[in-house]
Order: C-alpha cells, then sequence, then structure tokens
C-alpha cells in the first residue's frame, strides 16, 4: 500500500495515535496493584539497569527513558522497577491495531506504541473528527485496557498529525489546521519538530531558517538548496499542506540489525557472551525467513566503555540464512583475528555493546541451491521450525542451541520494532 500523494489537502482527516507510557502502561494494565504508581520497564533490574519506560507517574518524578536504574532510584525511591514482558506488548499492539481498524482500513502502525490512521477516504462517515478521536479513545479504554491512555493529534497529514500528538501528554488531543499551524509553530524550536535533530536544525539555521515558523515560509527552492537535497522541498509540502509525502507504507528491506547492549553479569563471562552472540545469529535467522530472504553481506561491531570499536564486513559467495552459520562466520573470524594480533578477546569484559546486521537480501525462491548439500531441506526446516513456534509458542520447539540453564539473552522490543509482528 503506498499512499503518498501530491495535491493541495488542508482538511484534518489523518489522526496520529500514539499510546502514553506504553510499556508502563501495559504493566499496570495487567497488574492493578501497580496502577497509579512509579514505574519504570527494565531489560535487568540490577543496580546498573536501565529505564527503558517510565510510567506516566514517574515521569512527573523526573525519571527519564534511559536513565539508570540507581539514578532514578535517587530521584524516585518508590519508583518500582518491573522487567520488560516483550510479548505482552506485541499482544497490546495487536489489539489496539484491530480497534483502529473497526474506524478505518487505513491503519498504519509507525512503532509498537504509534500509528496513523488515514479517514481520508471516509469523510462521509465521520463528520466531526474530535469526535471520532473520543471514540477511538474510549474504544481502546473499553475493548483493550481501561488503564491505556493516548494521545492523538489530528492533522491534514502524517507528519502534523505526528507534530500535534506531541503537543499534549498524556490524554490528550490536539487539531492543527491552516488557521493553527502559525500559533502552534510559534511555541517550538527546530528540534521540536519530528525529523529535525541538532545537525539538520544547524543546516537550516546556517540557510537564514532560524525557526519553524521561518521553514513554512521559506521558499522551497532555498529549502532544498540548504538541504542540499528534495528533503527541502518535502518540509515545504508537510508544513504548507501540500501534499503526503510520509504515508509511503511500501516496505523495503535494506537492511536487518539485532543489537544488545552488555549488563555487568554478561561481560565478565565469555560464555554469557558468546551464548548472547548465538541469539543475536538467531533473531536475524528468524527475520530472514519470515521475510523469505537470504542475506549476501553481514557485518559484525562491538563498542567498548573505553570508547573504542571493532568493526567486521563480510561478503558470502553464497547467500546465507542459517542462524548457526552466521554465528561459525563470526566466531572464526574474531579468533583468527586475536591470534593474528595476539591480542585480548575482541568480546571481552570492557564490552559495552554488540550488534550482527545482515544486507544485500535476494528472495529466497531466487537463491540457487548447492548440488551438493542439502540446503533446500535446511531452508524448509527452518521454515517449518518458525510456522510452529508462532503457531504454539517461542518456547514449545527449540534448537539445542537455544537451551540454557539461565538464559543471557531477553526478548527485548524496541519502539520502533514492528516487523515481526
Amino acid at each position: 500500500m503506498k499512499r503518498n500523494r501530491l495535491g493541495t489537502h488542508t482538511l484534518p482527516t489523518v489522526l496520529f495515535v500514539d499510546m502514553n507510557s506504553f510499556f508502563a502502561s501495559c504493566e499496570q494494565q495487567v497488574n492493578y496493584w501497580l496502577r497509579g504508581r512509579p514505574v519504570g520497564v527494565c531489560v535487568y533490574t540490577g543496580r546498573h539497569g536501565c529505564v527503558i519506560a517510565p510510567s506516566i507517574e514517574a515521569k512527573l518524578r523526573g525519571v527519564k527513558t534511559g536513565m539508570r536504574l540507581d539514578e532514578a532510584i535517587v530521584l524516585c525511591p518508590d519508583l518500582v522497577p518491573i522487567e520488560t514482558h516483550p510479548n505482552r506488548y506485541r499482544e497490546f499492539h495487536v489489539k489496539i491495531i484491530d480497534v483502529l481498524r473497526q474506524f478505518s482500513d487505513d491503519v498504519v502502525p509507525k512503532s509498537i506504541d504509534e500509528a496513523v490512521v488515514d479517514l481520508t477516504n471516509y469523510q462521509l462517515v465521520y463528520k466531526d473528527v474530535r469526535q471520532t478521536a473520543l471514540a477511538i479513545k474510549q474504544a481502546i479504554r473499553e475493548k483493550v485496557g481501561d488503564w491505556l491512555r493516548c494521545s492523538i493529534g489530528m492533522a491534514p497529514n502524517v507528519f502534523l498529525a505526528k507534530l500535534a500528538s506531541d503537543i499534549q501528554k498524556p490524554d490528550g488531543m490536539t487539531l492543527i489546521t491552516p488557521e493553527t499551524i502559525d500559533d502552534v509553530l510559534r511555541s517550538l524550536t527546530l528540534t521540536d519538530l519530528p525529523g529535525i535533530g541538532q545537525r539538520m536544525a544547524a543546516r537550516l539555521q546556517a540557510g537564514g531558517v532560524l525557526t519553524p515558523i521561518d521553514l513554512r515560509y521559506a521558499k522551497p527552492e532555498h529549502l532544498r538548496a540548504v538541504c542540499q537535497s528534495i528533503v527541502g522541498w518535502h518540509w515545504h509540502l508537510r508544513l504548507n499542506f501540500g501534499g503526503e509525502v510520509d504515508f509511503d507504507t511500501v516496505e523495503e528491506n535494506k537492511s536487518m540489525s539485532a543489537m544488545r547492549t552488555i549488563s555487568a553479569d554478561q561481560r565478565y563471562s565469555p560464555e554469557r557472551l558468546d551464548e548472547l552472540l548465538q541469539s543475536l545469529c538467531l533473531t536475524l535467522e528468524r527475520r530472514m525467513v519470515r521475510k523469505e530472504l537470504f542475506c549476501q553481506d553481514l557485518s559484525f561491531s562491538c563498542r567498548y566503555h573505553s570508547g573504542k570499536t571493532y568493526n567486521y564486513e563480510v561478503h558470502f559467495s553464497e547467500p546465507k540464512q542459517d542462524g548457526p552459520e552466521l554465528y561459525r562466520i563470526i566466531r572464526e573470524r574474531l579468533d583468527k583475528f586475536q591470534a593474528a594480533h595476539r591480542c585480548e578477546p575482541v568480546l571481552n569484559e570492557q564490552l559495552r555493546s554488540m550488534c550482527v546486521a545482515v544486507f544485500r537480501f535476494i528472495p529466497a525462491e531466487v537463491v540457487p541451491l548447492s548440488l551438493f548439500e542439502n540446503d533446500s531441506r535446511k531452508a524448509t526446516l527452518r521454515k517449518t521450525l518458525y510456522e510452529l513456534k508462532t503457531k504454539f509458542g517461542a518456547d514449545k520447539l527449540m534448537r539445542a542451541t537455544e537451551l540454557r540453564d539461565n538464559p543471557v539473552y531477553r526478548d527485548v522490543i524496541g519502539f520502533g520494532n514492528i516487523k515481526d509482528l
């Protein structure tokens, strides 16, 4: 589905639904005794754990996403640390999307806690967009969870609807139209606009575009020159109701990556680091199997607390999909590197994070199969394995490499990670 379109459109027919403190709210939804209390969702609840999702109550006490748990507890002594439950959040996400699709067939999930509802083709059905937004809020509370809250932005395009959803939190509702947009933009800075970071802001300011109002009224030719790409023209379209450039839902896999930050317990055990590397490779295998893709290139990178990095890339003469094979290739490279340079292991006590990425994909149906290896049967087995996992649960059928007495690899999910749903 591709719904990008050009042409003047000023009616607020696009809704951006942003679930408030989603992970923490899901925990409060299933556990009544957490409601109203400051909650911090963490991957690990040790002293050096990281708060990946504070609840609304915790945010009011100063707890922020990415804050170390011991620092968060100093700010909020009664903070309740909760270990993350990714499957729970995925299940709530699916239920929320099902509710939204009762209002429109044109629903696009943008992340685990965000979705766009396009009512452009439903203008005869919904006369009042504010009442529709209120009905969506009520439906989520009744059909998904009474403790779940969302902020909804309403505007003529996705970008402005997203901007509107950020203005009033939690449980807010903001409308942007040609009559109200200037007042909204005057209260913001360039970096308040989704998609503009410090570098882009500096580039715009160097070109004389100092504020969001300046950005709106700058000539498109000037913006294109300042941004040195078509991105400048897109900014003109977004802020002047000239069309839709953010609703492209044609998915093209350019790369897949699996990355994890290493906890203190993990980094002091070579066996645990090795198990984590295996699990990252299996994660990529699962994604490629479900997308029916094979990769032709792989990269592996590490970051250390000293600020140093290690990076390695390899091109495959034959496309790969098998997770244990990816692990073997990386492991052999690491051992050769250590032997050649007579240095400490790449996976050592200073490791901060590791990342495995695959790219340059080709469809499974066009992969040339080796005459000397039964690749076809292996590919079929992998596909069947993940179909059974999906149907009966990830822990009902497992490879020997996935069996651990004390598994160090925990299923985690990022806010933008919805590709497997």
